[in-house]
Formats: C-alpha cells, sequence, structure tokens
C-alpha cells in the first residue's frame, strides 16, 4: 500500500512505461467490446471471448482492464448477440414449423420418449432393418422443415454449440424464442447427422456385400470340383439326349420322315389348290406335317425337361457363371446375388428426395450411371439399354475391366446386363462416396470438402508468416517461395537425403545389400540391457512409492492444476451444483475407470447412479475434456523429473482395440485386430503423458488420424516430430505432415515392400542404386507437384487455420480416387518426403531405436490406460459413438492424472534418496517409467473423504542435472544427418 497517490501513480507511469503500454481504459473497453462482439458470432464460451479481447488489448499496447470487466462484458455482449441470433431464427421459420418443433417436446414416441428424443438418438448397427429405419428417420427430420434456411447466416461452431446446448439444459428454462431455436439448431444437425449416418451405412452395406461375394468365390474355389463335376454329368446327359439313339434325334427322325411323305403326296399340287384337294391327296388324315412338329416338340422336350431336372437353364446358368468366376477371380458377377433386398433401399436412398449426390469435379460419369439405373429400376428383364435418354451410349469407363466384362455382353449389342449394372454402379457410388469424388448436399461429413478450403487470395495474405511457422522458409529470406522454389526445395532434399546415404553406406554397419542380387536388409539390433544404478534405483522407487487410492489421486491433482475448472453446463455459466470439485472428481474417476455410474454408485456413499450420469452428459463435453487433458500435460511439462524422459519435442502415435458393442456405426470387425470394436488411438509424448487421444472405426486407416491429434493438441507441449507404427504411413500423410511442419517417422516394419523414388531418370547412386529399382523407372513426377503448389498451400493453410480437418482431407486422399487432382500431388510430395525418411531410417541407427523406443512408450501407455479402465471388463457399453469418444477422453484424463501423481512421488523419493547421500544418475531415471501400478488400489470401497482433504502445494523441482540427456540426443541426431 502506498501512503501518498502521487507515490502510487508515479510508479504505476514507470510500470507502464517499463512494460510498453498506454493507460486509456476508455479506449480498452472499446477494443474488448468490438472483438467481444466480433467473436460471439461464432463463439459462445466466455473464457474463449475473453482470451480473444485479451489479445486484442495486448496488440494495441494498453494497459487490461480488470478481469471482472473483461467477465462481465463477455457475458452481457454474448447474452446480447446470441439472443439477436435467436431472434433471428425464430424469424426465418413458419408459424407452423415453430408449432412443430415444439411438438416435439410434448409429443411421446413408439418407447415411451418425446419425439425430441428422437433427435438425439445415434445411428444403430449397418443392418438391413436399420438402414431401412434410418431412411424413415430422414425422411421424417426433412418433414420438420428445411434447418438450412434456419440456420442461414448462422456461423457453423454457433449452430453446433447451440445444439449441444439443447441436447444437455432443460429447455422448459429458456423463454420461448431461445428454446425454438435450440431446438432448431438440433434439428439442423441432426438432419446432417443422418445424411453421414446414411452415407456411411451405405458404404457399409456395399463393403459387406463385397466382404460376402468374395467369400463366396473362395467357397466357389473349395467346391469348384463338385460343381464342375456336376455341370459335366449335365452337358453329358444333354448330350445323350440329343445325341444318335437318344429321344431328341429319333424324334428328328420321324419328323423328317413324315415330311418326306408330305411332300410325296402333295408332288405336283398347284399352289392354287383348294383346302379340300390337299384333303384329298391326303385321304383325310391329320398332317403328317402337323404331326412332324409335334413330334420335333416332344423331341425337345425331352431336352427341356432334363434340363428342368438340373434346377432350370437359370440354374446351369448361375453355375457356369460361378466357375467362371473362380477361374477369372470374378467376384463382380456374384455381387448382385448378395445385395438381395438391399436392392430397394439403395434405390430409395439415392433418390434425390433422401440424399442428393453431386460430384465433386466435373467427372460425373458415376452419377449418371446412377441416374441411368434410377430410369431402369422397374425394369425385370435380363437387359437394359446401353443408351440414355438423349441417344448417347452411357460412359461406364470408371469401372474396372471385370466389371466391363459383367456389364457388357458381346451378344447384346447396346445392351447392358442389368443386375450387374446396378451392383457396378452401387460399388462405383460407395467408393466415391468414401473418396469424396462425390459429395452428399446437406451432410457434414460427406460434404464437399473442397468447398472447405480458403481461397488462394485469402492463403496469400498469410502465406508467408505460415512457411516461416512451420519451417519451410527462412524469415528474411530474399527469395520468393512459389511453385518453382517449392519443387526445388524437395528436389534438393531428395537429392541430399539420397547422396548422404550413398556416401554414408561403406561405414553404415546396419544396412547391407546384397551384390548379386541387389536384396537390402538391416542387422538385426541388439538392446543393451538396463544399468545395474537403474534397475536397483527402479527397486527402491517401486519400494518406497506412497500406497494411493485411484480416488484420492484424482482429487489431488484437481486441487493442484484445477483442471476441473474446465467443465460446467453447456450455457457456459458457472455450474449450479454443491460442491463442483467433488461431484467432477468422482464422475472422471467413475466414467475413466468405465465402471459406469449405477454400479460405481453401489460403491461410492453419497452419489446416485442418476446424478453421476446426469452429471456426465450435462457437464462434460468432449472439446472441455481436452482442454482438461491439455491441463494436466502443460503441469506435467513444468515437472523437473519429466525431463529425464524427454523434452516434449517428439511423440508417438498408435492405437489399441477395445471391444465395443456392436449396434453402431463406429463398431466393426478390425483387419488388424481380427475382432469386433474399436479403436482407442493415443498421441504419447515422449515424456510418457497422453497428449490427444480419439476412437476411431477399426475399418478407417489409423494414419489419417496422426496430424489431427497434434492439431488439436492445445497444451504448452508441442511436438514437431512424430513417429508411428507401420499403420501411421501412407503417401498424403507423409505430405501433409510436411507441410505443416512435423517430421513424420514412423517404424517402418515393412520397408523392404516399400518403393524408393528418384529425382530424375538419369539418376544413378554408386552403392545404394538397387534400392530404387530398375534404372530409369520410380521417378518423381516434379512437373505435377509444381503444378499444383496452389492448391497444395490451400489445402495446408486451410487445415491448419481449422476451416477443413487433417482426418476429414485424409479420408479423402485414397489411393482409390482417379479423379482428385489433389490427391495426385500429395501422393507426388509424400512420395519425396518417404523416400527421404526411409533413406534417414536406413542410414541412422540411433535413430531407429529412437523410433524404437518411442513406438514402445506408445505401447506401454496403452496397456497402463486399459489397466486403468477396468471396468465392464474393458468393453465400452455405449453405443452413441459421441459418448464412446467421451469415454476414451475420460480414461486419458484420468490416466494423465495417475501419470503425473506418479511423477511426483517419483521426484519426491529421488529427493530423499539425495538426502540420504544417494548419486542419481540421469540416464537411470530415464529407464524408469511412471507407468507404475503396484502402489494403487483400483477395488473395494471407494472412500470419498480425501475429496474434502486440500493437499499442500507440489515441489516441481528436482536437483538433477538433466542436460546430459539432452546433449546425448543432439549428438546422436547430428552423428545420424551426417552419415
Amino acid at each position: 500500500m502506498y501512503r501518498a497517490e502521487r507515490t502510487a501513480k508515479h510508479h504505476r507511469g514507470l510500470v507502464r512505461k517499463r512494460a510498453g503500454v498506454t493507460y486509456d481504459q476508455a479506449r480498452a473497453r472499446g477494443i474488448v467490446e468490438q472483438s467481444i462482439r466480433k467473436e460471439a458470432a461464432a463463439k459462445n464460451r466466455p473464457a474463449d471471448l475473453i482470451n480473444i479481447a485479451l489479445e486484442k488489448v495486448v496488440e494495441a499496447g494498453l494497459e487490461l482492464p480488470g478481469f471482472s470487466t473483461f467477465d462481465k462484458m463477455a457475458s452481457k455482449i454474448r447474452t446480447e448477440v446470441n439472443a439477436s441470433i435467436c431472434t433471428g431464427i425464430h424469424d426465418r421459420m413458419s408459424a407452423a414449423q415453430r408449432a412443430g418443433l415444439m411438438r416435439l417436446l410434448e409429443d411421446r414416441d413408439s418407447d415411451g420418449t418425446t419425439l425430441f428424443n428422437r433427435l438425439k438418438k445415434p445411428a444403430k448397427g449397418p443392418t438391413w432393418s436399420h438402414f431401412k429405419n434410418l431412411t424413415k428417420r430422414l425422411e421424417w427430420l426433412d418433414e420438420l422443415g428445411d434447418t438450412d434456411v434456419w440456420m442461414d447466416g448462422v456461423a457453423a461452431g454457433k449452430v453446433t454449440d447451440f445444439a449441444g446446448e439443447a441436447d444437455a439444459s432443460e429447455l422448459r428454462d429458456f423463454v420461448p424464442v431461445k428454446r425454438i431455436a435450440l431446438v432448431a439448431a438440433l434439428t439442423h444437425k441432426a438432419r446432417m447427422r443422418v445424411r453421414d449416418d446414411l452415407a456411411t451405412m451405405f458404404c457399409k452395406r456395399v463393403a459387406t456385400k463385397i466382404k460376402k461375394a468374395k467369400a463366396e468365390l473362395e467357397e466357389i474355389r473349395l467346391a469348384e470340383r463338385e460343381i464342375v463335376e456336376a455341370l459335366i454329368g449335365n452337358y453329358r446327359t444333354v448330350l445323350k439326349h440329343i445325341d444318335e439313339g437318344g429321344p431328341a434325334q429319333e424324334a428328328l427322325t420321324k419328323a423328317a420322315a413324315m415330311t418326306a411323305e408330305v411332300r410325296q403326296a402333295l408332288e405336283g399340287l398347284d399352289e392354287e389348290a383348294s383346302v379340300d384337294e390337299v384333303a384329298t391327296r391326303l385321304e383325310g388324315r391329320v398332317s403328317p406335317a402337323v404331326l412332324a412338329l409335334v413330334v420335333q416338340a416332344g423331341g425337345f422336350g425331352a431336352v427341356t425337361r432334363t434340363v428342368d431336372g438340373f434346377g432350370g437353364f437359370a440354374k446351369q446358368y448361375e453355375q457356369i457363371e460361378k466357375v467362371s468366376a473362380h477361374h477369372g477371380n470374378f467376384w463382380e458377377v456374384l455381387l448382385y446375388g448378395q445385395i438381395g433386398r438391399d436392392r430397394a433401399v439403395m434405390f430409395d436412398l439415392a433418390d434425390n428426395d433422401k440424399l442428393k449426390f453431386t460430384a465433386t469435379s466435373e467427372d460425373s460419369r458415376v452419377l449418371d450411371a446412377l441416374a441411368h439405373a434410377q430410369r431402369h429400376q422397374a425394369a425385370r428383364g435380363e437387359y437394359i439399354t446401353a443408351f440414355n435418354e438423349e441417344g448417347k451410349e452411357v460412359d461406364i469407363s470408371f469401372a474396372t475391366q471385370n466389371w466391363h466384362k459383367a456389364v457388357v455382353d458381346k451378344t447384346r449389342t447396346g445392351q447392358f446386363v442389368r443386375k450387374h449394372f446396378e451392383a457396378m454402379v452401387f460399388t462405383a457410388l460407395a467408393e466415391e462416396l468414401r473418396t469424396g469424388d462425390v459429395a452428399v448436399v446437406g451432410s457434414e461429413e460427406y460434404a464437399d470438402w473442397s468447398e472447405q478450403l480458403l481461397d488462394w487470395e485469402v492463403v496469400q495474405e498469410t502465406l508467408g508468416s505460415y512457411l516461416v511457422e512451420v519451417g519451410l522458409a527462412e524469415a528474411g529470406g530474399s527469395a520468393e517461395f512459389d511453385a518453382k522454389f517449392f519443387r526445388r526445395q524437395l528436389e534438393d532434399k531428395l537429392r541430399g537425403a539420397a547422396a548422404a546415404a550413398d556416401a554414408g553406406y561403406p561405414e553404415n554397419e546396419g544396412l547391407v545389400i546384397d551384390p548379386e542380387t541387389g536384396v537390402p536388409s538391416l542387422k538385426a539390433f541388439r538392446a543393451d540391457g538396463q544399468r545395474p544404478s537403474a534397475k536397483r534405483l527402479e527397486q527402491e522407487i517401486k519400494a518406497r512409492m506412497p500406497e494411493r487410492s485411484l480416488m484420492g489421486i484424482v482429487a489431488r491433482t484437481a486441487y493442484w492444476v484445477e483442471w476441473w475448472r474446465r467443465f460446467g453446463p453447456p450455457s457456459g455459466n458457472e455450474p449450479k451444483l454443491t460442491d463442483p470439485l467433488g461431484r467432477y472428481v468422482i464422475v472422471t474417476f467413475v466414467k475413466g475407470t468405465n465402471m459406469g455410474p449405477y454400479e460405481a454408485a453401489r460403491h461410492i456413499p453419497g452419489v446416485s447412479g442418476h446424478e453421476l450420469s446426469y452429471v456426465a452428459n450435462k457437464h462434460f463435453s468432449i472439446v472441455l475434456l481436452n482442454e482438461a487433458v491439455a491441463d494436466l500435460v502443460s503441469a506435467h511439462a513444468r515437472l523437473d523429473i519429466s525431463q529425464a524422459w524427454g523434452d516434449g519435442t517428439a511423440v508417438a502415435a498408435d492405437g489399441t482395440h477395445m471391444d465395443t458393442y456392436l449396434d453402431n456405426l463406429l463398431s466393426e470387425t478390425s483387419v488388424r485386430y481380427g475382432k469386433p470394436g474399436g479403436i482407442a488411438y493415443h498421441h504419447v509424448s515422449d515424456t510418457y503423458i497422453a497428449l490427444f487421444t480419439h476412437f476411431i472405426p477399426c475399418g478407417v486407416w489409423e494414419a489419417v488420424y496422426i496430424i489431427e491429434g497434434l492439431l488439436k493438441n492445445t497444451s504448452e507441449v508441442q511436438p514437431t516430430t512424430v513417429h508411428a507404427d507401420t499403420q501411421g504411413q501412407s503417401f498424403p500423410v507423409f505430405a501433409l505432415a510436411h507441410l505443416l511442419g512435423f517430421d513424420l517417422m514412423p517404424r517402418i516394419r515393412n520397408w523392404k515392400e516399400l518403393t524408393f523414388y528418384r529425382p530424375s531418370k538419369q539418376t544413378e547412386y554408386v552403392h545404394i542404386d538397387a534400392l530404387f529399382g530398375e534404372p530409369g523407372k520410380n521417378v518423381i513426377d516434379f512437373d505435377l507437384i509444381e503444378s499444383q503448389f496452389r492448391h497444395l498451400m490451400r489445402v495446408a493453410v486451410s487445415v491448419r487455420e481449422g476451416t477443413i480437418s487433417s482426418s476429414t482431407l485424409l479420408k479423402r486422399l485414397r489411393a482409390g480416387s482417379r479423379k482428385n487432382a489433389t490427391y495426385a500431388a500429395f501422393r507426388e510430395v509424400g512420395r519425396v518426403i518417404r523416400t527421404v525418411q526411409l533413406l534417414r531410417y536406413l542410414s541412422d541407427a540411433p535413430l531407429r531405436r529412437r523410433v524404437t523406443a518411442a513406438t514402445n512408450k506408445v505401447e506401454s501407455f496403452n496397456r497402463f490406460s486399459q489397466w486403468i479402465g477396468f471396468g465392464n471388463r474393458g468393453v465400452i457399453a455405449d453405443n452413441d459413438p459421441i459418448e464412446q469418444e467421451k469415454g476414451m477422453k475420460f480414461n486419458a484424463l484420468l490416466t494423465n492424472a495417475v501419470i503425473f501423481h506418479n511423477a511426483l512421488d517419483m521426484a519426491e523419493i529421488v529427493r530423499q534418496l539425495l538426502e540420504e547421500g544417494w548419486e542419481i544418475a540421469p540416464e537411470d531415471l530415464a529407464h524408469i517409467s511412471p507407468y507404475l501400478t503396484e502402489h494403487i488400489n483400483r477395488f473395494g470401497e471407494y472412500s470419498t473423504h480425501e475429496l474434502g482433504i486440500q493437499p499442500e502445494a507440489y515441489d516441481p523441482k528436482l536437483d538433477v542435472d538433466f542436460a546430459p540427456l539432452r546433449e546425448q540426443d543432439l549428438t546422436a541426431a547430428v552423428l545420424g544427418q551426417a552419415a
């Protein structure tokens, strides 16, 4: 306290001068109001609005107003902006539409719940009945009104926030205008989601049918001998009926004799002779000619009856088709038989009144073929015309050679085999939905992703600073970063890596290329065992670890890090719970262990299952869980002991299989793991803590989520090097990682099967040329890269700015996309980067060891997190994909809390040992993982008494010099690059 105000004023002036700020509260408040009002149109959380306003005031060089000023202004302005948006939504609806939405809150569904609850129901598994019911839900939602009109001009983020608030709030607490607006937002999101779900279910149904067709083909292979023998036997029987002495030949002989008799009787008769004269010549008998026809018919009837005895002509053709399918690996001709009753639903789905498809390029061949199939949907014949309404032949050049063979019958010029044409169209449509070549109007996941990219003019404004930020350009560089510069940069990168690998090959003891066969191999690395001193230290630390309960660990970390403050009602207001810290700690414990609220309530005194379920659903969201996880990551990074394990610059990503119930769209059988469920995909820092967690379907290539986890990580730990298992690589992933400034270096087990690419046809190497295959082959198309420079930059900057997610992009950039120029460009850049990384991997033994260690670390995290998530035998019981994702986030939050707490306990033990005279080498600490479990009690009665005990402040410092560890890493990296 100052005794004299004059002195205080003088000192404040000196502080402002030192800080370089000006005191102008009126101007500062004006900036705060302007920035909050602008951002409130797209953002809803007060904390986000306050942070943006803080940045704007700091940028203006003004002294910050008090926090209460920011808080009050954010609350007031947000309320005004939201009220204006809600009024706009309300007024864009008709009275009948508003009344229809309000009836959702009153009318009951068949299961006794309100129709409003139907808006929130997730899609079920991709069965035929669920497929059909989902199309009915789409019809019901569309009947409620055109929500695109209602949400016109409302930011997508705001719609999502309003929908979340409608989902998690008591709507009767709101005034009618806001209540209608929130329900309208939820309806809009439901309409988008049902289109996404239908497109996903369609793709999965087609994939299932293809899988069954291929399985049928395999069964045919196994049963081929029996089918062929049956066909040969059938053919022999038919031949006997036709051959000499058979009924068909006897009938033909008899018919010929009768015909000769008629000709003899009528010989010389004039053509104008009367019927009576003919009858006289034939002596009044039934015409032998007629009898001859009857006899012939009888002969051929014998053949027909024989074929009918084998199951009929259709059955014989089907058997022949199956044998043909086997001999040509021809599963395509078997697909229509698998589609069966899905046909009607698939055609119904493709109707513009249901899902409206649009081509994302000028190539609309598949949609044109779909329209042709729809025009002939009612046809029942085997063939349909190959010409459209304009008389032009339908273009099926998008199809494979096998499909051409199935669809085109050479004996039927100008016609398609109907059933195979339909199966081909459905297959192509599903593939183009997956690759993004076809989009679904009004959907979110299947929207036209190219429309989400920033315009080139917008990208140009920030491109310079972006390139410097991600390390593709140097600050103040004189050369302009254009297409030619980018091309030259990639060429130099590839040539430099190849030249270094070639020059270093004679000294490279790990890589051996057979001089005769050219086959390369890597010598196995034998890791050094744990040092005796490290083993002794680990045993001592484990012996001294204090006994802990999971509930106590969660409670203490909540007090220390205050991660619990991230949670609250969707409105952004303060929670009205009596003890929010206590309730959030218990919910985190219950959901993180996967116990389930009602099971947990049996073991936790003072809480009910309903209360726990309510708080988990209403106060916890995926976004808030991510933020809480980031709080623990940042706190962990400030601990000195974390430096024993890494510096946070590297991260490893990998997935682990999680069992789930099957009645949802996310769960499916994993090719990698061989059983149904989903994948918990973790990004684990080199300091052992999880930066980010996804829950993804088994059928999705894990690599598409590598970048997404890095971009969504908001903690203070921002790694630049990314390790992954073999699953974590593809050309587009390598390309996008490079463009975003990440060094992707996966563990490449199958490196011998991969192609190395040359910078030019003329380039050859002295020692390692065999890696690149045949001379003059496998050459990078740098012309393509240069021509697509602007588009590559648009994609990279758009991903960085968040206008499109990297996972959405990478799902669409698949090898199946024949039309996508973006894929071709990313593939070519990815070939450059992957070849560079392969050469580094083969040339740098310490690098290979670091990659292996990093991927081993994430695998250990997977086991540790599953040990913590012991409830319900590890099975995810919720069928809602959002709740499944939240379950993984809860588990990551609880796991990180345990890691943080273990690190603190370990640091305290190290301090004790140092006081006792132990010499602690940083290398020894580096070998001791914080994934310790022996001292933690998971079971029994879960006491809540620790919730009310505020722990003493923790000590992040540790008197151990970890600098030598970083020097060792740096030396190894330099030596590896030199090699």
